[in-house]
């Protein structure tokens, strides 16, 4: 989605138009400056958050968040603004205040995406600089979309409720009204009571020692600026282990001693590695939240302090915790430095991609780079495929008006945006392209940037070593050609050492009489072998007597590695072996992840939709109510 109506008006004309906008209830009147994010509908040129303190009271009963917010709001105008317009969505408020003081407000008329935007007065508004203290007393409601309220049943132990957020891309607006933006950044103040432990998405403030079942007042501070989608909390039977000299896991009691041991060995070396490329860590602990089995999604969320992490990385083989490389290296690429607008996603996501695979190179060899990268350019096919070569959601900035970020979610920001910069660090040469690395996030650290702005830093960044071979390479860069063409960009020469380990494998596979040992995946890791098996799977169907002996021979059969085992259980379904059914049948009870889930199921009810049926019915209870759904449709229920 190119949003070339938008980028293509001189700068001085996108920062200095005004809309006049008038409230014909209240005659509030503002003058509001064109913003350069169109999935806010908040005036945050005029008014901008610099302090949020959320003062809420989790009630599993209700299944809702209630209590205050306050905004602490600076002022970019003299007094040319009176009424501060806030995004939200489906959130029931029941009074606001400004410095204290009652004021008039109104909720416009919902329009989807973006909801209905809070509009306040500001009786004569404020000089510039001047700050003003917005209070909100709110409830959550049951359409909230930044929330997720599990029953003890889709907990591991089954005695406590519980809940996490998730507010990225726009939906902290569903929970408290703010300026939605990853273009305001603002310092936060967590105040949550809760009957069960909390985690947010902040530095924990004294005693957090919690009894299940009486409230207790949980305080965390974030003194680093983040936007609004960063604003994370859980609540539920949450225990913690040290996994590093400033790291420590959360889970579940049942699951503490499993984690620990998973995580504790690699922690401290991916924040090394990962300091030494960029610069130290900013945020003080770096920790990991493991969410209950029933966890729907995918791999994490990169929630300053907190990461949230599915629970598959717990695999019993240190096999998957690679996951956390990417999500630390956010804490740089996108928490520190945040794309301005969603249209922007790339400068998140594409430099993540690029800093996790230095780290898993740092850490597992060179050769573990180009390796990731290929399993990434299949990705980044199968997506262009999906959509068409030629879609706008193939593009690195793609045009948001009038949609919903989530809607154009895909691969693509991934690994689209990894790819251009590893385009730009080969044409530089990696020993200047890492000079630039601390330079650019040391110059955005605490802001927010466009793809432009990112332009402007890399040029000006490499015409000033005043090496004129490179100047003339930056000057060669045809950035309207890497911003805005659709499809697949140019593929680069990967060293491909690790994965044609798995293609020779596999190529035996395609011979029926060929003999396999258990030696043929001794020297493959959980990537290599999960590789192996998508060719094996791609290729034509085995015998169910070939199945089984694939999955024997290599050990796949009692793998904990839910990666894993779910990939041969798909080969297994496909060769109709009977033999795996049982076990396909016992991992649906245990994993709630929609990835493994979905297609479990649909392969089960394929060969025995009776035993499909059964186990559904058995462990419908335990699925988060959105994967419930997805399995009802895929087995026509």
């Amino acid at each position: 989605m190119s949003w070339l109506s938008f980028i293509k008006r001189p700068l001085s004309l996108r920062i200095s138009q005004y809309t006049i906008i008038s409230n014909q209830r209240r005659s509030f009147a503002t003058i509001n400056m064109a913003h350069r994010d169109p999935s806010t509908l908040s005036n945050y040129t005029a008014w901008r958050t610099k302090h949020t303190t959320a003062d809420l009271k989790v009630s599993f009963e209700e299944k809702c968040l209630h209590g205050s917010v306050t905004l602490h709001l600076q002022s970019q105008t003299d007094r040319e603004s009176n009424e501060v317009i806030l995004d939200s969505r489906y959130v029931d408020i029941s009074s606001v205040s400004v410095d204290s003081k009652k004021v008039d407000w109104e909720l416009k008329e919902y329009s989807a995406p973006l909801g209905a935007p809070l509009h306040i007065s500001v009786p004569g508004g404020a000089a510039k600089g001047e700050i003003i203290n917005l209070a909100i007393e709110l409830k959550t409601t049951t359409k909230c979309t930044a929330l997720q309220w599990l029953t003890p049943a889709q907990t591991s132990n089954r005695r406590y409720p519980y809940m996490f957020s998730q507010c990225q891309a726009i939906n902290a607006r569903s929970i408290f009204p703010c300026q939605d933006t990853p273009d305001v950044k603002s310092t936060f103040n967590f105040r949550i009571t809760s009957p069960l432990p909390v985690v947010a998405s902040g530095v924990p403030v004294g005693d957090h020692t919690g009894t299940p079942g009486i409230d207790k007042l949980y305080l965390f501070e974030q003194r680093v600026p983040i936007p609004s989608y960063l604003f994370a909390v859980a609540s539920g039977d949450i225990e913690t282990a040290p996994i590093g000299p400033r790291s420590v896991v959360a889970t579940g009691p049942n699951e503490l001693a499993d984690c620990k041991w998973e995580l504790e060995r690699d922690m401290e070396k991916f924040m090394e590695v990962a300091e030494k490329l960029v610069f130290p860590y900013h945020w003080g602990p770096y920790n990991v939240l493991v969410l209950p089995p029933s966890f729907p999604y995918g791999a994490g969320m990169e929630n300053p302090i907190y990461t949230f992490a599915t629970p598959t990385i717990i695999s019993g083989d240190r096999q998957n915790v690679d996951v956390i490389a990417h999500e630390l290296s956010h804490s740089w690429s996108g928490n520190l430095v945040s794309n301005a607008s969603w249209e922007h996603f790339w400068l998140n996501e594409g430099w993540t991609m690029y800093l996790e695979r230095r780290i898993q190179a740092g850490i597992h060899g060179d050769p573990e780079f180009d390796f990731s990268a290929i399993i990434g350019w299949k990705a980044l096919e199968d997506a262009v495929e999906l959509f068409g070569k030629d879609h706008e959601y193939t593009k690195l900035i793609i045009k948001h008006d009038g949609v919903d970020p989530e809607d154009v979610y895909s691969t693509v920001a991934y690994e689209k945006g990894f790819h251009f910069l590893y385009y730009l660090e080969r044409l530089v040469g990696r020993e200047n392209f890492d000079k630039f690395i601390p330079h650019y996030f040391k110059k955005w650290a605490e802001k927010s940037l466009d793809s432009f702005e990112f332009k402007e830093t890399f040029v000006n960044f490499f015409n000033s070593l005043e090496d004129s071979e490179i100047s003339a390479k930056v000057a060669q860069i045809d950035w309207d050609d890497k911003f805005y063409s659709p499809g697949l960009p140019p593929k680069p020469e990967f060293d491909t050492s690790l994965a044609d380990m798995c293609y020779d494998l596999a190529e035996k596979w395609k011979d029926p009489e060929y003999k396999p040992s258990p030696s043929d995946v001794e020297v493959l890791n959980a990537n290599q072998k999960l590789v192996f098996l998508a060719e094996v799977q791609q290729g034509g169907p085995l015998t169910a007597e070939r199945s089984n002996l694939l999955g024997v021979t290599y050990d796949f059969v009692s793998s904990k590695n839910v990666e894993i085992l779910s990939a041969y259980y798909l080969i297994a379904l496909k060769a109709q072996d009977s033999s795996c059914y049982q076990g396909v049948a016992e991992l649906l009870g245990r994993v709630g992840r929609m990835k493994f889930v979905r297609p479990l199921y649909r392969g089960l009810n394929k060969v025995d939709r009776k035993l499909a049926l059964d186990t559904f019915e058995k462990n419908k209870d335990f699925y988060h109510p959105i994967c419930k759904g997805m399995v009802e449709k895929d087995m026509g229920l």
